[in-house]
């Protein structure tokens, strides 16, 4: 039986039938709007600045007019961003691993200790910047709007990006509302985040004409165009084009599936009683690595494929490399440009000092570090590491590689491979600070306990970056 008219009315002209889609397309416009002043602007083109953050900035430029602040929907965006986050990374650990004879292990390893340096050093910045504006303005009129333990967002927007942002943020903002204050975690998380895309993007572009108009290095003036296509990345076992199952379909389904376990696992976790210490610190961290989880299945998820390809169980390959790098570029843009529209435009009039403190000195203390250790890591190649680096450790792994190519378009150098396979033991080193970071927001002396083992664990860290290396 049909629908009678009124029926379909009803049923489809309501507000929450659309109010979600609604959202959405103002995402997508956002970012095709983004795109097109990227590409039309010429200054805008040479700021390398990522079409999605272009137009996060226009939602958020437009969120200081009432009426239109009204229509976008904060927390709605802020979901978008927690789980683009965790699906980008699946996308990501489905792809086959990559090889590379032009990466050094040595050199791997000490990229992944600079990435985990850099995050510790914005981490004690941060936390340098407001402690003491906690302790000597907490009576103050803008006292309340400052937590003591704030400064630790700016690695989680700066080297992290928006997901991990608004992961800590509200975890921070949650626990210092626990304790009478007003602190608004999200809007600092995230709007650290919009500043290192244009901290990364914009600086990144004016020292690297610098260092050209010095002869240092030569920039490319040829426009290079991505000519790899589909069949590029097929095996010649993968589901065909004429299946009755669409393949990009079939590779969603498995990201999502995948992304099904990560949730039935936190669920599980956070089904169980695990006393003071769980409910206030575990379990939200637990909720807060959703990215992490998702990386787990998703190489869990990999290996499990290959196996039964092996055993002749599973006779076709289902996952496409091409297809995955896509579901991870739609992901990853798609956070950026609601992480930037969830951010509060009169909360962010707030926190306007502390913000602007804290990304300042972060961007400064991030360029110096960053250029010093390079110096010392990437004999031959000094400049390509740097500009993959700092992209990478403002912004984001593709704001690092938009800057790499510009001096580096082929990838000739092991920059570019340096970058993609320092993620383990960055994730290694990296993975205690993360839990000193779920730690320190309890109380203030939690904090300067923190801020005491980050120094010291920076300590380590940089004398094995700049230690003396043996000449060959």
């Amino acid at each position: 039986m049909f629908l009678s008219a009124n029926a379909s009315v009803t049923a489809f002209d309501s507000p929450e039938t659309w109010s979600s889609l609604l959202q959405i397309f103002l995402i997508v416009s956002a970012i095709i709007a983004g795109n097109i002043i990227r590409r039309k602007v010429w200054f805008m083109r040479r700021s390398l600045i990522p079409s999605a953050l272009i137009g996060g900035l226009i939602i958020l430029l437009l969120k200081a007019i009432p009426s239109v602040d009204g229509c976008i929907d904060k927390h709605f965006m802020e979901i978008v961003t927690y789980h683009a986050l965790a699906l980008g990374f699946i996308a990501m650990s489905l792809r086959a691993p990559q090889k590379s004879s032009k990466a050094n292990t040595m050199t791997v390893i000490e990229t992944g200790t600079l990435t985990a340096s850099t995050y510790i050093i914005q981490g004690v910045v941060g936390l340098l910047v407001t402690v003491p504006m906690y302790l000597l303005w907490r009576d103050s009129n803008i006292g309340g709007e400052i937590f003591y333990a704030g400064g630790l967002l700016l690695p989680m927007g700066y080297g992290q990006g928006p997901g991990q942002a608004l992961n800590f943020g509200t975890i921070y903002q949650n626990t210092a509302a626990d304790q009478g204050i007003s602190f608004y975690g999200i809007d600092f998380g995230l709007s650290i985040a919009a500043i290192g895309f244009i901290v990364g993007s914009v600086i990144g572009v004016i020292y690297m004409n610098i260092l050209n108009k010095k002869g240092k290095l030569r920039m490319n003036a040829e426009n290079v165009v991505d000519t790899h296509k589909l069949s590029d990345y097929e095996s010649h076992n993968e589901l065909p084009h004429s299946e009755s199952v669409d393949k990009f379909t079939i590779v969603l389904s498995i990201v999502l599936f995948t992304y099904l376990l990560v949730y039935l696992l936190m669920s599980f976790i956070g089904s169980l009683d695990l006393g003071n210490f769980g409910e206030k610190t575990l379990k939200p961290l637990v909720y807060g690595f959703n990215f992490f989880w998702g990386i787990l299945f998703g190489t869990l998820m990999r290996t499990v494929l290959k196996w039964l390809r092996k055993s002749n169980i599973m006779h076709r390959e289902y996952l496409n490399d091409f297809l995955l790098n896509r579901t991870s570029g739609v992901c990853f843009d798609v956070m950026i440009v609601a992480g930037t529209a969830a951010i509060n435009f009169e909360n962010l009039k707030i926190i306007a000092i502390p913000l602007a403190i804290v990304c300042v000195l972060g961007a400064l203390v991030t360029f110096l570090y960053v250029r010093s250790a390079c110096r010392k890591i990437y004999r031959g190649y000094e400049y390509e590491g740097f500009f993959s680096m700092f992209g990478m450790l403002t912004g984001t792994a593709s704001n690092g590689m938009i800057l790499l190519r510009e001096i580096d378009v082929r990838y000739e150098t092991p920059a570019a491979n340096n970058l993609v396979l320092q993620n383990i033991p960055a994730m290694i080193m990296g993975f205690p600070i993360l839990l000193l970071l779920g730690y320190a927001p309890h109380s203030l002396k939690a904090t300067l306990i923190t801020l005491g083992i980050l120094v010291a664990i920076l300590v380590v860290f940089t004398l094995f970056l700049f230690r003396r290396r043996k000449t060959a």
